[in-house]
């Protein structure tokens, strides 16, 4: 129950989706995993376990590779799980990454680190009789993967800018404060993973409610003008205001999301709303009542309408802004003005206002692992080794190599070069991006990460053929529509519908403000390079000057802007 007063006029009447039963029966998130964890008749979970070890940061998959051929053998798919660790920011010690780079080589199925579009790693292919070692050896470190997946408030993500050192580290413990005061209080996760007794106690949660949030909810702090988290992807975004490189506060912009479902035109990816400036002050309890409204109003009868931006869309803005301010008690002042400019990471060395230097390595689709004349996981453990700093995971499957002394920066780059981690790739291949579909994915409809370098060459081929081989599009590919790879803000973007068939969007821009707009429908790969061949080679000589791809295809009518996205985007 609420304690607020609910409007019942603002919520969604019906029978409630039956992931709303599994919440409400999972005893806090416990479910029986623990007995499941002890059946060694099948290496997956069972009935409601399947989702609720979500909630601890776990997703069940197998291969699909070889699923065809397991099943001819009269063998269950080879269940194993993804996890993913909950950083705050991004930010990991090199003591840390040592210890994950080890459990990665010895208790993998892939032997790989992959860096996500959520500012974290990612462990894949853990079978069941090593997760709870797993969990055992995260916590040994200071990491844990609460709520990280699930219907809960996920990794908070932080702009990964470490040059202006003391307004970074202030956006950062912020980014830290509002993760951990949004996490679940159960202490179903200690008591599985590590061991630890059950206290009897009267469990509640205060903030997400005891059936959690109607659908997944993400939080991001970011700097402008550098939008290298995409607000607009996210529920929840603070956008830090400073005065004197000192943060004063932060404009906060709700309801982004870029899920969707395809032939649904009921779904659709939208931008996130500014609804004003708040001080340091107020920042715990506004992250908290936007949290609490959408508990309170978004969508528990249809999960495909359960996100923010449904939710603000049913019960307008104004309506969810002045229930956040009535719950907070205080209301939102004037937007602050602020600009974002572009996205992407700055790659190569930059010297922060403390002297001290970072080293950013493109690390392509975010996949560590050591490739033959590219070892690169093992490049970064001995760069870990030495480095008297961190590491910083951006948002775009990059690694950050901060705080390093002048005196070491000719060791940093070194170790390196030596394996692999600088490397001459075009900015077009530094622009791309994809999630990481098949084979490990359930939801994956068409390759993506394994498609993607293939797809770059092809156009990095084109722009070269049009003159113009050192520009760049925002090019990303996604094996669904559910928005991991963040296609719905990319200037040309593909989105999976079937094995080797895409749907192509174009309009988006470059610093990631406008959602694009189909283009084409179901196409194969010669279709598509096609229409790239052509747009790419018409903006090479018809553009404004500085104007990049995304405004191009909008200003001579390839595809209308999409600037209402309930109205515009299936228009």
């Amino acid at each position: 129950m609420s304690q607020y007063p609910i409007k019942p006029e603002l919520q969604v009447q019906g029978q409630l989706s039956d992931n709303e039963r599994l919440k409400a029966e999972s005893n806090h998130l416990r479910g029986t995993i623990t007995t499941d964890l002890k059946n060694e008749i099948t290496g997956g979970f069972t009935g409601d376990n399947f989702l609720l070890v979500r909630f601890h940061g776990m997703y069940q998959q197998d291969d699909r590779d070889l699923r065809a051929e397991r099943a001819e053998q009269k063998l269950e798919p080879l269940h194993n799980v993804m996890l993913r660790a909950r950083m705050p920011g991004g930010i990991i010690k090199p003591e840390q990454w040592l210890a994950i780079d080890e459990f990665a080589r010895e208790h993998t199925m892939y032997g790989s680190i992959r860096l996500t579009t959520r500012q974290t790693f990612q462990f894949h292919g853990v079978f069941k009789p090593d997760i709870k070692p797993m969990h055992q050896m995260l916590n040994k470190i200071g990491i844990d993967s609460i709520a990280t997946a699930g219907d809960v408030n996920r990794n908070v993500l932080c702009t990964s800018n470490p040059v202006e050192s003391e307004l970074h580290q202030q956006a950062y413990e912020w980014a830290a404060k509002i993760s951990e005061h949004l996490l679940p209080k159960t202490r179903a996760y200690a008591e599985i993973w590590l061991g630890e007794e059950k206290v009897e106690t009267t469990e509640t949660e205060p903030v997400l409610g005891d059936t959690y949030l109607p659908r997944k909810f993400k939080t991001t702090v970011v700097i402008p003008p550098h939008n290298d988290v995409d607000v607009h992807a996210n529920d929840l975004n603070f956008v830090a205001i400073a005065e004197n490189g000192q943060l004063v506060g932060f404009n906060v912009l709700v309801g982004g999301g870029l899920a969707m479902t395809h032939g649904d035109k009921a779904t659709y990816p939208r931008r996130a709303e500014d609804l004003g400036f708040i001080g340091l002050e107020h920042v715990l309890k506004v992250a908290e009542h936007v949290v609490t409204v959408q508990r309170d109003y978004g969508d528990r009868v249809n999960r495909k309408n359960a996100k923010t931006k449904y939710t603000i869309d049913r019960i307008g803005v104004d309506a969810f802004k002045a229930e956040v301010e009535q719950r907070v008690g205080v209301a939102f002042g004037p937007s602050r003005p602020y600009e974002f400019t572009h996205r992407g990471d700055r790659f190569g060395w930059v010297e922060g206002i403390d002297g001290k230097h970072h080293l950013t390595l493109f690390i392509e689709n975010g996949r560590l692992l050591d490739y033959p004349g590219k070892p690169l996981k093992t490049g970064v453990a001995e760069i870990a080794k030495v480095h008297k700093g961190d590491f910083r995971m951006t948002a775009n499957q990059n690694l950050i190599i901060a705080g390093v002394a002048a005196e070491d920066k000719a060791q940093i780059e070194l170790l390196a070069r030596s394996h692999g981690l600088l490397d001459n790739s075009s900015t077009q291949r530094k622009n791309s991006m994809a999630c990481v579909s098949l084979p490990t994915c359930p939801l994956a409809m068409a390759e993506a990460e394994r498609y993607l370098p293939t797809l770059v060459t092809h156009v990095e081929g084109i722009l070269s053929k049009h003159g113009i081989a050192e520009d760049h599009i925002i090019l990303r590919v996604v094996g669904c529509p559910n928005g991991c790879g963040r296609a719905m803000l990319a200037e040309a973007g593909l989105v999976g519908r079937g094995p080797g068939k895409y749907n192509l969007y174009l309009g988006g821009n470059t610093a990631g403000t406008r959602i694009p707009k189909l283009y084409l429908d179901n196409v194969a790969e010669a279709e598509i390079l096609a229409a790239l061949d052509s747009l790419i080679g018409r903006w090479s000589f018809e553009r404004n000057p500085g104007e990049c791809f995304g405004d191009f295809v909008i200003r001579v009518g390839v595809v209308a802007e999409v600037k209402v996205s309930k109205t515009d985007f299936h228009a």
